[in-house]
């Protein structure tokens, strides 16, 4: 049977896109629709499933199952999709309030129990749809309508919230950067278990340029880094820096200069078990050390969903029940009259 290949437009709805013009998720739609081509599951098998916020609208977009649901329940509505319909693809869309304010709780357990969904954090560092309100990864000090003074708190960095729930995927891109972004879904797609892309996104409206001093064509290639696994860590305009390792830490060098050569510059390897390199790759902010870009860490584990189903097959073997009336009546019960 000849194998059915597909194109981006065959998972483009026939709705018209109601983002503001310049918004940043423009370009991540895009770059997901050619992603879902490059993996080639049959949009019919593919779920999208979103919570409450401009991303959120993405579901919409698609021409495979959607479902726009409830604020910062994303993560939960899609777990139980998965679960209940292990065989299809899905596709979870969050922006930084939706996932990490009231969403946090799920987002975190969604990572710890490694259910095999697809992340998406679209992290613009404010409220949008509500009009611009300071959200849980705006800077310390940050003006906002929630905030007119500055923030007096600290955000989240996302990466950090995946590692603490040790995650086995954490990839990261830019909505101005198409091919990585491609790049790092088509990966997260492929992964078994829970995957968690974040994409640097531009709010035009009530947040525009808060990406600007790693997005800016100027200085971008220097202070970003597309790490890739097996290849050395190399970055800068003339690809003559490099990173390397500085007793517990890591550090930026210029390749041929203080004694460096790249023999010492450090190679990516994105599969090791261990997370502690790869906590401090995905740390690195773009200022002292450059931002870390593309599949920071792609390990295996078991999955939630896959044991869930080992344990039902495993118990109904057991117990030898043909349907849930037959265990819940198994049990102790007892008869009202």
């Amino acid at each position: 049977m000849e194998e059915t290949k597909y194109t981006a437009a065959n998972y483009k709805s026939d709705q018209s896109v109601r983002w503001c013009p310049g918004c940043g998720d423009h370009a991540i739609l895009n770059s997901l629709h050619k992603a879902m081509a490059t993996v080639g599951v049959a949009p019919h098998m593919t779920a999208v499933i979103s919570g409450i916020g401009c991303s959120s609208r993405l579901p919409y977009y698609m021409n495979t199952y959607g479902f726009h649901t409830i604020h910062g329940r994303a993560a939960a509505i899609a777990t139980g999709f998965k679960v209940a319909n292990p065989e299809m693809t899905v596709w979870q869309i969050s922006g930084d309030g939706d996932g990490l304010a009231i969403g946090g709780n799920h987002f975190i357990h969604a990572v710890r129990r490694n259910i095999d969904i697809n992340m998406m954090l679209l992290n613009n560092k404010i409220y949008g749809l509500t009009k611009g309100q300071y959200s849980p990864t705006s800077d310390r000090g940050f003006v906002s309508k929630s905030s007119p003074y500055g923030t007096t708190e600290d955000p989240f960095i996302p990466a950090e919230l995946v590692f603490g729930a040790r995650g086995n995927f954490f990839a990261r891109s830019i909505d101005v950067e198409l091919a990585t972004t491609q790049e790092v879904m088509v990966a997260a797609a492929r992964h078994k278990g829970a995957s968690v892309v974040e994409i640097l996104q531009n709010c035009v409206i009530f947040n525009h340029g808060i990406h600007n001093y790693i997005t800016d064509k100027e200085f971008r290639a220097d202070r970003t880094i597309h790490l890739r696994h097996g290849e050395k860590m190399i970055f800068g305009k003339e690809q003559n820096m490099g990173i390397v390792q500085d007793g517990f830490l890591l550090k930026a060098v210029e390749i041929g200069k203080d004694g460096y050569t790249i023999d010492d510059v450090l190679v990516h390897d994105a599969h090791c078990q261990s997370n502690l390199l790869h906590q401090q790759l995905a740390m690195m902010d773009g200022y002292d050390l450059p931002l870390a870009v593309g599949v920071i860490r792609d390990v295996e584990g078991l999955t939630y969903n896959e044991e869930i189903d080992k344990q039902i097959a495993e118990v109904r073997a057991k117990k030898n029940f043909s349907s849930l009336r037959d265990m819940i009546l198994a049990g102790e019960t007892w008869e009202v009259k």
